[in-house]
């Protein structure tokens, strides 16, 4: 294992204030701390459980913009995070980083465009992202602007890509890691998840837990569909 940048997180839940939507979150107020340990961390778990929550107050601890870039992005078009950032804290390793981002793919089209006003496409592959479907040019910054010793934080990264850029963006991943970099993904998407050497920690059932890619609900949902596929549609939908 590389010495990771982030190793872990400390949650100081008691001093949250009450108004937070955040003290609804039990997988975050059961949890102390986390502890990473490869340098592929997936969280994973149902809409509302709290990973992406997480993600972005880490992210922003860390000192990247809130919705998302490197952190030499200052901008702010909608401020809709939680002040859980506040409340956390980072144990970090012996190395800063040498390059970062955060993704989420809510905000890229913002991230886009200020890379255009950055006059920074050189970096991205020569070519506005803007002028490039969501997935190509989602694959153009990790591909161009990802490297190795970097720290990269992506939530729901797959929402953008088709099943076989899910699996393009897995080879990419797999890769960097090699090299040293570290992520921290939010996802859903059965195919990320699978990747080797990687650890998934669930949000599910009001706690984060680590669990085996054959336990996570992406997988056995999946699994479950196209192995019965007329069954199940028979079931949702007479």
């Amino acid at each position: 294992m590389n010495d990771l940048f982030i190793r872990g997180i400390k949650i100081n839940f008691d001093e949250i204030k009450e108004s937070s939507y955040v003290k609804d979150i039990k997988s975050i107020g059961n949890t102390k701390e986390l502890i990473f340990n490869k340098n592929v961390t997936f969280f994973a778990g149902e809409n509302g459980s709290g990973k992406s929550t997480l993600l972005e107050a880490l992210a922003i601890n860390y000192g990247f913009n809130p919705e998302g870039g490197s952190k030499n992005f200052s901008f702010s078009t909608n401020n809709t995070h939680s002040q859980l950032y506040k409340n956390l804290t980072l144990i970090k390793g012996t190395r800063p980083a040498k390059d970062g981002f955060f993704l989420r793919a809510e905000s890229f089209y913002n991230v886009a465009s200020k890379l255009d006003e950055y006059e920074a496409i050189n970096s991205y592959g020569g070519t506005s992202l803007h002028e490039k479907s969501h997935g190509e040019s989602f694959l153009s910054l990790v591909e161009y602007r990802f490297w190795g010793k970097g720290l990269y934080i992506l939530d729901e990264p797959e929402a953008a890509l088709s099943v076989e850029r899910q699996l393009t963006l897995l080879i990419h991943i797999n890769r960097l890691a090699k090299e040293g970099a570290q992520f921290i993904i939010a996802t859903h998407s059965p195919i990320l998840l699978a990747l080797p050497d990687s650890v998934i920690l669930s949000f599910d059932n009001d706690k984060i837990s680590k669990i085996d890619y054959e336990q996570t609900s992406s997988y056995q949902l999946i699994k479950t569909f196209i192995e019965n596929k007329d069954y199940m549609l028979k079931l949702l939908l007479e």
